[in-house]
């Protein structure tokens, strides 16, 4: 990093860092850590934009405060699409167990249902939610390309939940 890079950083920092710390902790809603790398991500794309900072452009800390909205809306909008993703500090507790008998009836019944898909449909699903194996693995695993798994998913669960109402089960 030249000294005028770190000289602008270091401006940044003295000028406007508290003021943007504290903005960047209500937007994580009290999420220090979070907060902090919304300030490192914020100086980051200043240093990478300088011109943006130009004072003929708008107030420097406007520019600092709106990128970090930004950043924290999408990071937002990442977090809102993943799947099933939980963010909790505690294991979560197992759930009520079920009698054994229904246990036995339900594993026979997802042990039907998988035998009647295709072997390329059923083999996916084994691996990526019985084996628990990532995309990546699954399709290591099954010398298929990692999207190849993706679409086999998709369409392996849908004609698996097309089986599950053609003997029956509701849920």
């Amino acid at each position: 990093m030249e000294d005028t890079d770190a000289e602008l950083l270091r401006v940044l920092q003295d000028e406007h860092g508290d003021a943007l710390f504290a903005h960047a902790v209500r937007l994580a809603g009290g999420d220090r850590q979070r907060a902090e790398d919304l300030v490192q991500e914020t100086l980051l794309r200043a240093w990478r934009h300088p011109e943006a900072l130009d004072p003929e452009r708008g107030a420097v800390r406007s520019w600092l405060f709106t990128t970090a909205r930004n950043l924290a809306i999408d990071a937002w909008r990442r977090r809102s699409v993943r799947v099933g993703e939980v963010v909790t500090d505690m294991i979560p507790e197992p759930p009520p167990s079920a009698d054994e008998a229904d246990r036995a009836v339900e594993a026979w019944t997802v042990a039907e249902a998988l035998g009647r898909l295709s072997a390329q449909h059923r083999d996916v699903l084994v691996e990526c939610f019985y084996r628990g194996r990532s995309v990546a693995e699954a399709a290591a695993r099954l010398g298929v390309p990692p999207g190849t798994v993706k679409s086999r998913t998709h369409y392996a669960l849908r004609s698996l939940r097309m089986v599950l109402d053609e003997m029956g089960v509701t849920g």
